[in-house]
């Protein structure tokens, strides 16, 4: 197998060389943004840099980054654009800046937007230019990349001003390119359709003959280009050298033939002009297919196209097509075939009275037909409408291969989607894993095209929906595995030994050699499929290893999927391995092959099964463990081993590889998807054109929907009438009740509920009379029923006012239907949550809720504030792992409330006796569920109803308050509430009291009867089931675990009636739509009523390692964002209360009106200042440190010394003042950074009593959702912005921090960015230098922006913020040091207490301890990095974190068995690999 090239990485420019860049000096002459004075427009500018910068640099990605950064589009291109200036290097130059901006990931399309008038023309010009000849004016290069331009338009409908040019190539009109024949055919098909052929042909004869001409060209466009690019596709020769650029031409045009085939809107008219071109059958004939090296990716674009020029979808319809329909289309078009050969074609007899099955396949088709002249298989083609009518007398232009093939492919058996996908192994082998363009490195650029399916706006069917979400999960999770093999098989230095066999040199923490592997049950295959139901095998290795990691691979549970690996190295010992070589010829990679476990055997060869018993011990280090083998990948290997003599794979694994448990759920997920795709899932009617991304968007907004509910209960929602007024801004607010005193909450609303079918009205006061009834609500008060005398039967009550815009999202989650809340940072997107979770739950008891998040952390805090609210916890459940770290005693896991409800039983039972012993009942009523049953029934019902009938209102004599108490059988059970029970007041009060008392016995006797069943279900497993299925009504899960466990939960009946998913922007696309379908539907259709979509589409978005999948594929789009950018409605929530309302500043520009809560404004902690520091947020500039600024140990983990220090610095600084170290958070973009920042904490001050440690040392990426009063943020780069200017990841990092918020940059890289002006315009308006006020103690009485009456200090720089802290501490030390020393020498009778002075000597020694390791901890500026030349937390057996291992052979041994200070190969509490410079989202940029 030919190891891949290793790809360049592309380095972005230095800010000095942009600033030695001549595109520089021009963009600073005429458009650079900062620059006051600029000089007038002059196109020669434009013509200038097109051939100097662009073309002679051959569309040199460095050259467009540059131009794009300085803004030349949005300042320049744009602004002057008009017909008069317009070129061919104008054009072209737009082209560059708009796929460059696609490349980078930002948005293109906003400048065209603000100023839409000459797009058109533009946009006809680009038309005209695709077309031109290759060899005129445009290159082939040029017209790539209008291709590509051309591509990012079809992919963009969702804006309009691109919509309206698109549609005017691909519309019926378009047809004009087929064959008269085919027309007709066409046409005969759909008759509706001829109808609007006919109206377009007249509005054609009415159009002006320009007119005409430039409509005709338009329609005509594709059909032309097609023909372009077949010329183009013939002129590459099959073996002599041919020109990169004619390759690339061809896999862009496939490319964009891909995404017109994939959206119906294209593909409704596209694909009947692309089966008339019979492109694929060129495209398979060409030479560029059978050139191995050039015309791979080719061939895979190839495949892809045509899976989906036959996918299984109605065109016109846009309906999904049945396997049976799918059979019927390809009988039809045999028996046609057979029709025409027995009418017209005497030698094709034998054809036309075959049965259909014996003549579909290729090779008869090839038999029958292979025989015949070119001319009578163009006449056979003519017939079906194939071709034009061959004119007699005239031979055919076509030669007889391109004939045949269209007659053999267009007629031969498919095999069905489905069943290609249920034979498709679902581990990587070898083949994909290394296959560069299906999973392309890390240094994947974005510039070339790739064999992967895309995620956009629209699907064609939930099969298409699934299966490209099925094919890009399975190939991230590839791309990871093979981080895996290579830093795992690379530790174990596979060497060849002396003998030609393989000898392991090191070892590796995650993998071992094989010792044996046999394959013990090959089971026979289920009826009508052709591979075994099972495969297992045996796997022994020798675990001689430390007893932890020993634990670790004996710990390897049920489903854990490992890997079998075979390597053949040819290096001969001691070799070292170079990780910038290809990893396979190093190694001698040959076979990857995938396996679950099953178990370990014990001593008998027994599966030792997972349980609650012990775990056998196992003598001697050999273990044994049974694995199940994919069964399809066996089958083909078999195949390939019999038919083609290849070598038996089973035969020659010599290591197997373990992955971390969180890491390895992939083979599950893709499972579940299967599935799906294997069962007619059934989406809500009202849900599957919106999730396909067509129709209405509005369509499932709750003001649509047939089924909307007029009246609502709010429960404890709002806090009082004027609340409520407030909340419904416009409304006319009509309360039921008039007196003050009784308008008080729960409130039930009645809204006025409008059809959802529109009525014509006549007349206008009717119309008057409606809106204002629509704008009027009924507002009923009314009172909970008493629950008992106890203070615990008192419900617990919301205390949050909420916003008008959060009561909207309320109502919206209560009402059927799909709400979309757009949750801001900091405006309460967990407490809405929680108060639509207990509002449905307390107007719809018998429906149940799902609830699911992306990470357990936002699960634990939503069911800590659930916990908080009016919910019975026998009713609440959480699903999955997560549940340790909830912050409370009690345990909501399955098992969990198993507990809970055999201990509540008891309690109750307990209960149930104290009322019996009450009553003097005799007998053991209290021994069971079902006892207690009849005691209530017989002895309570019976009571209760002898009490009422005597104290109920009796006609005309008035009642008597006393008889209330009087009659009161049950005064002794409730002894024990508080006294007196009956208050006396009012005979209305008193018999509320009673009710209410028996009301808290009858809840007693209904829990009981629902904890019945715990009493019939023995088992801890089957309790919990019966739990899950009917006892739950809120059940909360990860996305992971829905996916994970999906079969499970549909094998037991798992039913729910709606979903509310927080974090809905951070969940991957497939990983929101499968909590959908976690049960199986009722009747055909769903039960589904409700899905609430909580999240924020401007915060950052699913982690996707693989940058390629990332942003040619799109994978990281979330299901929420998608809807957002379909036109869904959401709930914009506009009032944040986490920040002070200048640090909001910073992000409130991102989103739509976002403002703040009154109490940012009023409180103390908000309008104080922060002590010692002058601002509450600014930008301090870090210039370069000893001549270095960002580096580069591994790939992307970027390190920037001198930033580090200065934010440690800082750090102490504040903690010296007095800050709590706690209320500190130091965040940073990279990887890289955060350990280094780590480390210099660990050197610095970690075990300093004084300072302590920070609240958290993290990345921006792994901190969303969290916050702290004080952050200090380290952008790293000096080069490039880097990943930074997706804005998504600003947001993030501008609203961590409540209080202040202290960034620490390159300034003259980060504001020239276009992305980050609003935030770094107001940034770079306060000074650039650290100002400090020293002398000022924490906390300050001083409020926000007023002046000191301290003085203040600038810090010009980290060295000089180093010496600093160092003086400041040593300071602190003396005069604390001095203090006890007097305090010793006072006289007894000063101090009041012996005790005390006792206490100070403990102290002082504790002190006198600091001063003896200060050194230590805080090293004097004179061993401190600040003037040392290496750095001062570099040590002498460790490698150094800034400049990369000086021995990078001894890196992985290192970091598996050392911790080592530095961060750029260590960690091992991180990772143990150095393959984590890019394990988390924030370091792959």
């Amino acid at each position: 197998m030919a190891a891949p090239a290793q790809p360049k990485k592309i380095v972005a420019p230095t800010v000095s060389q942009i600033n030695a860049e001549f595109v520089t000096q021009l963009a600073c002459k005429y458009w650079a943004p900062h620059i006051k004075k600029k000089s007038p427009f002059d196109i020669k500018v434009i013509e200038d840099i097109y051939e100097k910068e662009i073309v002679k640099s051959r569309f040199a990605i460095r050259k467009i980054m540059l131009l794009e950064f300085s803004q030349y589009l949005e300042n320049y291109l744009w602004m002057n654009y008009s017909p008069e200036v317009s070129s061919k290097a104008y054009l072209m130059s737009i082209c560059c800046m708009v796929n460059e901006k696609f490349r980078e990931n930002v948005p293109a399309w906003e400048i065209f937007k603000k100023k839409p008038d000459h797009f058109p023309f533009f946009f006809k010009h680009i038309l005209k230019a695709a077309l031109a000849e290759t060899d005129g004016e445009f290159s082939l290069h040029e017209q790539t990349v209008l291709l590509l331009f051309l591509d990012h338009c079809f992919n963009s409908l969702e804006v309009d001003l691109i919509r309206s040019q698109v549609q005017q190539l691909i519309s019926l009109p378009m047809w004009m390119g087929l064959q008269v024949a085919r027309l007709e055919l066409e046409l005969k098909k759909t008759p509706k359709l001829r109808k609007f052929w006919n109206l377009i042909k007249k509005n054609d004869e009415k159009m002006d003959p320009e007119a005409r001409e430039q409509a005709y060209q338009e329609r005509r466009f594709l059909s032309q280009l097609i023909q372009k690019f077949i010329s183009v596709l013939k002129s590459v020769p099959l073996s002599e050298p041919v020109t990169m650029d004619k390759v690339h031409y061809c896999e862009r045009f496939i490319e964009l033939m891909i995404d017109l085939e994939a959206l119906l809107p294209t593909r409704r008219w596209f694909n009947t002009i692309l089966d008339d071109s019979h492109l694929l059958v060129h495209c398979y004939l060409s030479n560029l297919v059978r050139r191995e090296e050039d015309g791979h990716l080719f061939s895979q674009l190839l495949d892809m196209l045509k899976f989906y020029t036959g996918f299984e979808i109605n065109d016109q319809t846009g309906n999904a097509l049945t396997e049976n329909e799918m059979t019927t289309i390809h009988y039809d078009r045999i028996t046609s075939l057979q029709r025409a050969a027995f009418a017209h074609f005497p030698e094709l007899y034998d054809f036309a009275l075959s049965n259909v099955a014996e003549v579909d396949t290729r090779e008869s088709l090839v038999k029958f037909f292979g025989p015949l002249s070119s001319n009578t298989l163009h006449q056979v083609a003519s017939y079906l409408c194939l071709l034009p009518t061959l004119p007699k007398n005239e031979d055919t232009t076509f030669d007889k291969e391109f004939l045949l093939e269209l007659l053999v492919s267009r007629h031969e058996r498919r095999i069905s989607q489905i069943q290609q996908l249920n034979q498709m192994p679902l581990y990587p082998t070898e083949k994909i894993i290394w296959d560069e363009n299906i999973v392309p490195t890390e240094y994947y650029s974005g510039e070339g095209c790739l064999a992967l399916p895309k995620l956009n706006l629209q699907f064609l069917t939930l099969h298409d929906y699934l299966l490209r979400n099925f094919n890009l999960f399975r190939l991230e999770s590839t791309y990871e595995i093979r981080q895996d093999i290579e830093d795992s098989v690379s530790r174990m230095k596979p060497w060849q030994s002396e003998y030609g066999g393989v000898v392991f040199g090191g070892w590796a923490r995650m993998a071992q050699p094989i010792v044996a592997f046999t394959v013990v049950e090959v089971a026979k295959p289920n009826i009508g499929e052709n591979w075994p139901t099972r495969v297992r095998a045996d796997v022994t290795i020798n675990l001689n290893v430390r007893d932890h990691i020993k634990d670790e691979w004996e710990g390897l549970r049920k489903h854990d999927v490992c890997f079998l690996i075979t390597v053949r190295p040819t290096k001969p010992y001691g070799t070292k391995f170079d990780r910038r070589r290809p990893f396979i010829e190093q190694v001698g990679l040959v076979y990857v092959r995938g396996c679950e476990i099953q178990g370990m055997l014990d001593d008998k060869g027994r599966v030792i099964e997972d349980g609650p018993e012990p775990r056998p011990n196992l003598r001697g280090e050999s273990r044994t463990f049974r694995v199940f083998l994919d069964p399809n990948q066996y089958q083909q290997d078999m195949t390939n081993t019999i038919q083609n003599g290849a070598e038996d794979v089973y035969e020659t694994f010599n290591i197997i590889m373990r992955r971390k448990p969180k890491e390895n759920n992939f083979k599950a997920v893709l499972e579940t998807i299967r599935n799906l795709m294997n069962t007619d899932c059934v989406v809500p009617d009202w849900l599957h054109d919106i999730i396909l991304g067509y129709g209405d968007p509005s369509s499932a907004h709750y003001s649509k929907m047939p089924n909307q509910i007029a009246t609502l209960d709010f429960n404890d929602t709002f806090l009082s009438i004027e609340h409520l007024k407030a909340s419904f801004p416009g409304h006319n607010v009509k309360v039921t009740v008039e007196d003050p005193a009784l308008q008080i909450p729960p409130f039930r609303i009645t809204f006025p509920v409008r059809s959802g079918k529109g009525k014509k009205r006549k007349e206008a006061d009717v119309e008057d009379e409606d809106t204002e009834e629509a704008k009027t609500l009924i507002v009923e008060p009314h009172v909970i029923p008493n629950r008992g005398p106890y203070p615990y039967n008192q419900p617990k009550r919301n205390t949050i006012q909420f916003t008008h815009t959060q009561i909207e999202a309320i109502r919206a989650g209560m009402q059927p239907g799909l709400t979309m809340v757009v949750g801001p940072p900091g405006t309460g997107k967990t407490d809405v949550a929680v108060q639509i979770i207990s509002n449905i739950y307390h107007n719809f008891p018998e429906q149940r809720t799902l609830i699911v998040t992306h990470s357990n952390q936002a699960l634990n805090q939503l069911f800590e504030k659930i916990m908080a609210l009016d919910i019975d916890e026998r009713h609440l459940l959480r699903l999955g792992h997560g549940e340790e770290e909830l912050e409370t005693e009690k345990d909501f896991s399955r098992y969990g409330r198993v507990n809970y409800v055999l201990a509540r039983r008891i309690e109750l039972l307990e209960e149930v006796k104290r009322l019996q012993k009450s009553l003097g009942v005799p007998g053991d009523a209290s021994y069971t569920c079902e006892t207690a049953g009849y005691f209530f029934l017989y002895q309570v019902m019976s009571r209760w109803e002898e009490y009422i009938s005597k104290v109920k209102n009796k006609g005309s004599t008035l009642p008597d308050v006393t008889e209330v108490s009087t009659f009161f059988p049950f005064h002794e059970y409730f002894a024990n509430a508080p006294q007196p029970i009956f208050k006396g007041r009012s005979y209305e009060e008193d018999m509320e009291i009673a009710e209410g008392c028996f009301r808290h016995i009858k809840k007693i006797f209904t829990q009981l009867e629902e904890f019945r069943a715990s009493e019939l279900l023995r088992s801890g497993l089957d309790r919990s089931k019966y739990l899950l299925v009917k006892e739950a009504k809120i059940i909360a899960m990860t996305c992971t675990h829905a996916a994970l466990k999906r079969h499970d939960l549909v094998k037991l009946g798992f039913k729910y009636d709606n979903i509310l998913m927080e974090e809905a922007a951070q969940i991957l696309e497939i990983e929101t739509f499968i909590p959908l379908l976690l049960q199986n539907p009722q009747d055909g259709f769903s039960r589904l009523k409700r899905w609430i979509m909580i999240g924020d589409h401007h915060q950052l978005p699913p982690v996707i390692k693989n940058m390629a999948f990332q942003k040619y594929s799109n994978m990281e789009q979330s299901l929420f964002t998608r809807f957002v950018r379909v036109g869904v409605p959401t709930v914009d929530l506009d009032a944040q209360g986490r920040a002070r309302a200048s640090l909001c500043n910073l992000y409130n520009w991102r989103y739509k009106n976002l403002g703040n809560l009154p109490h940012v404004q009023l409180l103390p902690e908000f309008s104080t200042a922060n002590a010692g520091l002058l601002y509450d947020f600014q930008l301090i500039n870090v210039e370069d440190f000893q001549g270095v600024g960002e580096s580069e140990p591994n790939p992307y983990f970027y390190q920037n010394l001198g930033e580090a220090e200065y934010v440690v610095a800082l750090f102490m600084y504040m903690c010296l003042l007095g800050y709590p170290a706690d209320k500190i958070s130091i965040l940073t973009t990279y990887n890289g950074q955060k350990h280094l920042i780590r480390d210099i904490i660990n050197r610095r001050c970690g075990n300093n009593p004084l300072i302590g440690r920070p609240n958290k040392v993290t990345t921006v990426d792994r901190f969303q959702g969290q916050q702290n009063d004080y952050i200090l943020l380290s952008l790293v780069r000096t080069r490039a912005v880097g990943h930074l200017r997706d804005v998504r990841r600003l947001v993030v990092a501008m609203s961590r921090a409540r209080l202040g918020l202290y960034i620490f940059a390159r300034v003259s890289l980060f504001q020239n960015c276009f992305e980050l002006t609003p935030a770094f315009s107001q940034l770079t308006a306060r000074p650039l230098h650290l100002h400090i006020i020293p002398t000022e103690p924490f906390p300050t009485a001083r409020k926000n922006g007023e002046r000191p009456s301290h003085e203040v200090q600038i810090i010009k720089n980290m060295p000089q913020m180093a010496n600093f802290v160092y003086n400041m501490y040593m300071h602190l030390i003396q005069t604390t040091h001095h203090y006890h020393q007097t305090l010793l020498q006072l006289p007894p009778a000063m101090v009041e207490e012996g005790e005390e002075v006792q206490n100070q000597e403990t102290e002082l020694e504790t002190e006198e301890e600091a001063m003896t390791i200060q050194a230590d901890i805080i090293p004097s500026p004179t061993d401190t990095s600040c003037s040392q030349e290496t750095p001062a937390f570099q040590t002498d057996t460790t490698p150094s974190e800034t400049g990369a291992s000086s021995n990078p052979e001894a890196i992985p041994a290192l970091s598996e068995t050392t911790p080592t200070v530095a961060g750029a190969v260590s960690a091992p509490a991180e990772a143990n690999t150095p393959q984590d410079a890019t394990s988390a989202p924030e370091e792959t940029k």
